[in-house]
């Protein structure tokens, strides 16, 4: 098998001098402007809320079809 970072693979992990490191929220927030499924949850609670309504107001209307 070929290893092509075989040069570089024990070096140590550089560490800059002028930036510090990020705290995980920090890095986390970097990504946040990107999360692809943003408001999705509110979208899908919603779409579940009018369609409960309906299939309620339908069975409340057969319901009372019955009655007749």
């Amino acid at each position: 098998m070929r290893n092509d970072y075989a040069d570089i693979i024990d070096m140590p992990h550089h560490v800059s001098d002028s930036h510090p490191r990020l705290s995980m929220e920090q890095r986390a927030a970097q990504f946040m402007p990107f999360a692809a499924l943003t408001g999705f949850g509110e979208s899908i609670e919603a779409t579940a809320e009018e369609n409960l309504s309906r299939i309620l107001a339908s069975e409340r209307g057969s319901l009372s079809d019955e009655d007749s």
